[in-house]
């Protein structure tokens, strides 16, 4: 896990009510998480946000009659949000919040977090490295 992707994405906790923050890829592996939550905690919900977004994608065509391309999930739940946004090329970031939180500010926090990262977010794709193992 990148160390220095987990310190950053504490950035996105600097929102009130906001209460955890995760990178994960398409398939749902664990980048970075920030404070507050456990390893194995991280793992469990990277796992199930990939499944949730891929969802997400899947629905595009219930809302619109042509093409479109998906931008944010937000899940809401009695006592908070779950918001999942594009990080990159088989990125994501997801925050959650209690119910109290100003879903505007949150969202706004991780669109200016994903575009200071940048490259950095993303996973680059595996290159054969010529060895024998």
């Amino acid at each position: 896990m990148n160390e220095k992707l987990s310190w950053m994405l504490n950035d996105a906790l600097d929102v009130p009510e906001a209460r955890h923050a995760i990178l994960l890829t398409a398939d749902g592996i664990l980048q970075a998480h920030s404070q507050g939550i456990s390893r194995d905690e991280a793992d469990k919900q990277a796992a199930a946000l990939a499944g949730l977004q891929s969802l997400s994608r899947s629905t595009a065509e219930f809302c619109a009659d042509s093409p479109t391309t998906w931008r944010q999930t937000l899940v809401e739940f009695v006592d908070g949000f779950v918001f999942i946004i594009a990080a990159g090329p088989g990125a994501y970031l997801a925050v959650s919040s209690t119910d109290k939180a100003d879903l505007e500010v949150v969202t706004y926090r991780m669109q200016k977090l994903v575009a200071r990262l940048g490259r950095e977010l993303t996973s680059p794709p595996r290159w054969d490295t010529g060895s024998a193992v």
